[in-house]
């Protein structure tokens, strides 16, 4: 397998060492893959954002034979297309799968198909149930992300609708369905019922709404180890952020089109801002960023130091994010040439990444560099901290390192810099708050600290 290897510092400012992940080629010759799932079972299944569904062997192999070909009703272009995929819990026993797709005319269109009764390796085409058709006004901002909670309900996200900063105003409107977290029960003779719970059943509001105030998140996950959701929405020109709220709180405003981020956009008939949930992270377009991708936190015992961290990536600037159990954002360099679309898991919980530029998907792995391995940083001493005007470091054996200074929200404040003779740096400028140093060293290695700016 080929490598794309980036050393990622984990800012502590009690461990001594800096850890890395590894992008590790496993399959290629995709179009367009825009979701990874699997069936619990050793296989993936990539969607292909043209109606395909591709599977992926265990050794990185690809199926020669297509799972599910629905081409021919999906409308392909732009950010329409075939979106999600989703399998149900008892798929091993009854066959059941849903598909997320824009249809011919552009509406998002929710269905179930049926694996075939001969072979494991493909679908039924002809087996199609449709159980959500949502018309939509603009051709941008489908949603297209579908999971099954351990309640057994399907949760779909939807996109606000399209065009821009919301004009028919459908993420804050609870009767519209666009713009939403929807929670509905399948295991039904019709389409599909409500599930008890559900915050707006006889009161104001769609009786499928979950959550809502949402633009465009791309894509959501579960964490059922904290029992959360993690919600990556883009944002409308300036931010893009993350939620993460527990699984059973039901009826959040997550407050778009009142508010991107945190950060005020159009307040016109909204809601006290003391309604709505802001989001725990959040980034700008600082550094070529401009729309998020999201993915999971990783819960796979292959690799403990990446343990309950969160990985997401921008599609634009081409960097992998990190986002640690405290809210701390730590961006990796570009991988160039890859334009990550989508995240996944596979049954043992690994991670795995999408690049719809190349359609390559990658595993994410890692390697650790040991205090012992990093000797240039064993006897490191940052001070004052807080600090105020200048940063001194002392126990540098490295006269070619350079610091830089980073906020909680992942963006560079103080760009790679050189130490002055008497190993410090100056922070004059810098809005007082919660940072981290991330100092490097000539020959890569690198170590970061939590610091206070006063």
């Amino acid at each position: 397998m080929k490598k794309l290897l980036f050393s990622l510092s984990i800012f502590s400012s009690l461990i001594f060492y800096s850890q890395s992940f590894n992008l590790e080629e496993f399959a290629t010759g995709f179009t367009s893959p825009v979701e990874i799932t699997n069936a619990n079972d050793n296989r993936l299944f990539v969607v292909q954002q043209n109606g395909i569904i591709k599977i992926i062997q265990s050794n990185g192999t690809v199926n020669a034979a297509d799972f599910l070909n629905i081409s021919t009703k999906v409308l392909y272009g732009g950010e329409r297309g075939l979106l999600g995929l989703a399998f149900h819990p008892q798929y091993s026993t009854n066959g059941y799968f849903f598909v997320y797709y824009n249809n011919t005319a552009g509406n998002i269109v929710v269905a179930r198909y049926s694996v075939s009764t001969t072979n494991t390796n493909v679908a039924d085409p002809n087996s199609e149930k449709i159980i959500l058709n949502i018309p939509k006004p603009f051709d941008n901002h489908n949603g297209g992300s579908i999971h099954f909670a351990p309640d057994g309900n399907l949760w779909i996200v939807t996109g606000d609708g399209g065009s821009g900063g919301d004009p028919n105003n459908n993420s804050q409107n609870k009767n519209s369905l666009l713009g939403k977290m929807l929670r509905i029960d399948i295991n039904s003779t019709g389409p599909y019922n409500i599930p008890a719970g559900n915050p707006f059943i006889g009161i104001d509001g769609a009786d499928e709404v979950w959550s809502y105030g949402l633009r465009n998140a791309w894509k959501f996950s579960f964490d059922l180890t904290t029992g959360n959701a993690m919600i990556a929405d883009v944002g409308q020109g300036a931010i893009e952020e993350i939620n993460r709220m527990p699984i059973t709180q039901a009826g959040i405003n997550y407050g778009w089109r009142c508010y991107e981020g945190n950060n005020t956009y159009n307040t016109s008939g909204c809601a006290a801002s003391t309604t709505m949930t802001f989001p725990v992270a959040v980034y700008d377009h600082s550094g070529g960023k401009c729309s998020i991708t999201g993915g999971y936190v990783y819960r796979g015992t292959q690799y403990p130091s990446l343990q309950g961290k969160y990985f997401f990536a921008d599609y634009c600037s081409r960097q992998i994010g990190v986002m640690e159990s405290n809210n701390a954002i730590t961006w990796s360099t570009a991988f160039a040439g890859n334009n990550f679309s989508s995240f996944g898991e596979d049954n043992l919980k690994n991670l795995y990444v999408a690049s719809v530029s190349n359609g390559k998907i990658f595993k994410i792995t890692t390697t650790n560099l040991e205090v012992q391995d990093n000797h240039l940083f064993n006897e490191i001493r940052i001070y004052p901290n807080p600090a105020h005007e200048r940063i001194f470091v002392e126990g540098l054996r490295d006269s070619q390192s350079t610091a830089e200074i980073i906020s909680t929200e992942g963006r560079k404040v103080l760009d790679e810099t050189k130490f002055d003779s008497e190993n410090s740096i100056n922070i004059t400028g810098i809005t007082p708050g919660v940072y981290y140093i991330n100092i490097k060293s000539g020959d890569l290695k690198s170590y970061s600290q939590k610091i206070i700016i006063k």
